[in-house]
């Protein structure tokens, strides 16, 4: 069921809101910056993401073939979201982090379906071999 969700940092200079559908799906990815970051994200087409505050307060992170926007508060470095454009994946989206999302509730977070992206190997369409550390 498609839901308004709010979301922020933790000091609160980046907030958004979402219009998200949780029961679609979440992603996490065993790549070097999902890895290290512990990446729990589900995407939405742009038009579905409303930045609040914090387009200034925001530091942009791009590595390898600078498709997306990796994002992080300048003051706290927690990253609430991210953006680009990969025509695999339908073009632009948004990228929300669902561990900034306000008002989730525990039950939400524990039956949203989780997809697997084994990215460390540039093998983003199937599971890795294994899954259970992301």
């Amino acid at each position: 069921m498609l839901k308004t969700y709010t979301g922020s940092c933790h000091c609160k200079a980046v907030r958004f809101e979402v219009d998200l559908d949780l029961a679609a799906g979440t992603g996490r990815c065993n790549c070097s910056i999902c890895f290290k970051t512990r990446n729990w994200s589900a995407s939405v087409k742009p038009d579905a993401f409303r930045l609040l505050a914090g387009a200034d307060a925001q530091s942009d992170y791009q590595f390898g073939s600078n498709s997306i926007h990796n994002l992080f508060c300048k003051t706290c470095g927690v990253r609430s979201y991210g953006h680009g454009y990969i025509e695999e994946m339908g073009g632009a989206f948004v990228s929300v982090k669902l561990n900034a999302l306000d008002d989730v509730s525990t039950e939400e977070l524990v039956n949203a379906p989780v997809q697997y992206f084994d990215g460390l190997h540039n093998n983003w369409w199937n599971v890795p071999a294994e899954t259970r550390h992301l």
